[in-house]
């Protein structure tokens, strides 16, 4: 359920509520127009810092990529804070589109990943992260469980593929080289990361 509030007395106060927690890293601004996002449970951190792990490892470092558990992107330099989207995890290349402000990414990182979260329909950024140009987005559902990745082309984002079953076909990042896919896990469906130049393996 969202609530929409238009007394800006309560709007304040809900504000300054949230931003007196650590919930408040989560809050993004769509235009002008705050949006505060469930804060994420810990079956959805386990899965960031699960993904942070391989893609740190396959990019070079010594040259100046970059991989975050979450960091600020926005379409602009100055002002950024009018608007600005926090996905789970950054990508952002050397020699990429995304400019590191130091507060914020401005443009868009080459991949990023969206994991749902209760009230939330990740699709909803999409035409952000078009905009600014993010080259490939890796969106996770788990009501139910899915991965789909989306690549950048023609001013939208086309479908790479879309994984719904354990032994479904493997998905493949154009940006980091890796493979997605599910296998049987104990309470989920595990997600399988692989770097197929390697055959180096990670489950998160």
């Amino acid at each position: 359920m969202s609530v929409l509030i238009t007394d800006p007395d309560l709007a304040a106060d809900v504000m300054k509520t949230r931003a007196e927690t650590d919930a408040d890293r989560y809050t993004e601004v769509w235009d002008g127009v705050v949006v505060m996002p469930a804060v994420p449970n810990n079956e959805h951190q386990r899965l960031v810092t699960q993904l942070c792990v391989p893609f740190a490892s396959v990019v070079d470092w010594d040259a100046g990529d970059s991989v975050q558990p979450g960091a600020n992107v926005s379409d602009r330099e100055d002002g950024w804070k009018q608007n600005y989207r926090c996905p789970d995890v950054v990508v952002a290349l050397a020699g990429g589109r995304a400019k590191d402000c130091g507060t914020h990414w401005c443009g868009g990182p080459d991949l990023v990943v969206e994991i749902e979260s209760p009230g939330q329909d990740a699709r909803d950024k999409l035409d952000f992260y078009a905009a600014v140009g993010c080259r490939e987005v890796l969106l996770i559902g788990r009501d139910p469980w899915a991965l789909e990745l989306c690549r950048l082309g023609g001013g939208g984002y086309t479908t790479v593929g879309r994984v719904e079953v354990v032994g479904g076909a493997a998905l493949a990042s154009a940006v980091l080289a890796l493979t997605f896919a599910f296998a049987p896990g104990k309470t989920r469906p595990a997600i399988t990361i692989v770097h197929p130049a390697t055959g180096r393996t990670w489950t998160a």
